[in-house]
């Protein structure tokens, strides 16, 4: 399956000239956390997220001001990124800008790698810098509700090697993180969780010793807190 095949067609957008109370409204209405910034050739320059709308003057949720030293500590560029976020009225000045996007052609395991990688709930799908649809966290669960729904029974011999592979895994701590292994004609796909590249090559080495294996699909991601060395 590519993203052209679940993403949602009906976006609701905004302009950078939009109000961010106009913008918060549309949010609530349509119960979304997230709005594509489009300019007025249609074309994507930003993206609006609740968290852009969490501390504001309005609700009383500013952030209380900072000591001297916290002053001082901060650059005067995030100070002034944090007055706009609690001040600004316009969704230009508030919006993320350089979003990351995917092309309609992108395969699901990439745009949940993008998702993963930028700790994001939603992604663009984009051609030329057009708007055709937004791929998030839910339509991908949808797909595979129903992947599930319509899956071929496992081989006998894919689960061979999936026993397997577990087998060979099993006692390693480095390991201990792993969510789950499925094999697919002869083609092992390794979920979960790693702190390192030596423990990601270390899961991959234990899977391709297993007679049988075909192939390796590294789809093991970092803690969202984790920045790998």
């Amino acid at each position: 399956m590519q993203v052209s095949d679940i993403m949602t067609t009906e976006v609701v957008t905004v302009l950078p000239t939009t109000t961010v109370f106009d913008a918060a409204a549309l949010m609530v209405k349509h119960h979304i956390s997230g709005l594509p910034v489009l300019d007025e050739d249609g074309n994507i320059i930003g993206l609006l997220s609740e968290s852009d709308l969490l501390h504001r003057v309005e609700t009383g949720t500013g952030k209380p001001q900072r000591s001297w030293f916290g002053e001082f500590v901060h650059s005067n560029r995030k100070l002034a990124a944090q007055y706009l976020k609690e001040h600004a009225s316009k969704v230009g000045d508030i919006m993320t800008e350089n979003v990351v996007c995917v092309l309609p052609t992108a395969s699901l395991a990439e745009a949940a790698d993008v998702l993963e990688r930028h700790h994001i709930k939603r992604v663009p799908v984009t051609i030329d810098g057009k708007l055709l649809g937004i791929v998030s966290r839910s339509n991908l669960v949808s797909a595979l509700a129903r992947a599930v729904q319509t899956a071929p029974e496992v081989s006998a011999a894919d689960e061979a090697i999936r026993n397997s592979v577990l087998h060979e895994l099993d006692g390693h701590r480095w390991a201990m993180s792993m969510e789950n292994v499925v094999v697919k004609d002869g083609v092992v796909h390794l979920w979960g969780l790693v702190n390192s590249e030596e423990e990601r090559k270390a899961i991959r080495v234990c899977a391709e010793r297993v007679a049988g294996v075909k192939g390796i699909e590294d789809h093991l991601g970092y803690p969202t807190y984790f920045t790998p060395m």
